[in-house]
């Protein structure tokens, strides 16, 4: 019995979200209109090739998917590297400097769910369409593996994670939790780039938290 492929819409709905912040979000840290247009273009053969679910995929179309989610952290990561600036100079207005922080931290937990969701196992097209043995290298261990491979073995492929699959949601939240916790919670990174990348959220995260609470405390005072 063949799986269904991941479901498109909550990587393109957390894609709208993220690109709505960076619209209504005042201040020109990045140029945000640049970075809407060239997210939507990329994003947009994406769904042609794959509209409802990610069964599809080609060389151009997984480059496009992975150079996507670079660019998402990447301007992010500008952004941030911009409101740290201006909180640590304090020449901007309070109400401005701390929705755009909002901004900066809801993006960066979409970002790098992207990153998170398009490197492990070969991204989102191959953990939905091909057997668990024919998958890449896992970059990060879920509960429901262990889960998983221990009742596989017991019941022969009869449990509800026997053959599970992290979907865009399980990166989102995992992204969420290393950005509010600093650390990783119920799944562990297993190499070093995902160490790395997961290193540098929660150090940015922390950073941001800290200079955002420094400047609140300021402004009430």
């Amino acid at each position: 019995m063949s799986r269904r492929a991941e479901a498109r819409w909550p990587a393109f709905a957390s894609l709208v979200v993220m690109m709505v912040l960076y619209s209504l979000t005042p201040g020109e840290f990045v140029p945000r209109l640049v970075l809407i247009g060239i997210a939507v273009l990329m994003f947009v053969p994406l769904i042609v090739l794959n509209p409802h679910r990610l069964s599809r995929e080609t060389s151009w179309s997984r480059w496009l998917s992975i150079l996507l989610a670079v660019l998402l952290v990447l301007a992010n990561l500008i952004d941030m590297g911009s409101l740290i600036v201006e909180l640590v100079r304090g020449s901007t207005g309070g109400y401005l400097i701390l929705l755009t922080a909002l901004q900066v931290w809801a993006a960066s937990i979409v970002g790098f769910a992207f990153v998170y969701w398009e490197m492990d196992r070969g991204g989102p097209v191959s953990r939905g369409t091909q057997p668990r043995a024919m998958l890449g290298r896992p970059d990060f261990k879920f509960v429901q593996d262990d889960d998983g491979d221990s009742v596989a073995e017991v019941r022969a492929q009869s449990s509800e994670f026997a053959d599970w699959r992290p979907g865009f949601i399980d990166y989102l939240y995992m992204s969420l939790t290393n950005m509010t916790a600093f650390s990783p919670t119920d799944t562990m990174p297993l190499t070093a780039r995902a160490k790395i990348l997961m290193g540098v959220q929660s150090l940015c995260g922390f950073i941001l938290l800290a200079l955002v609470i420094a400047r609140s405390v300021n402004i009430l005072a």
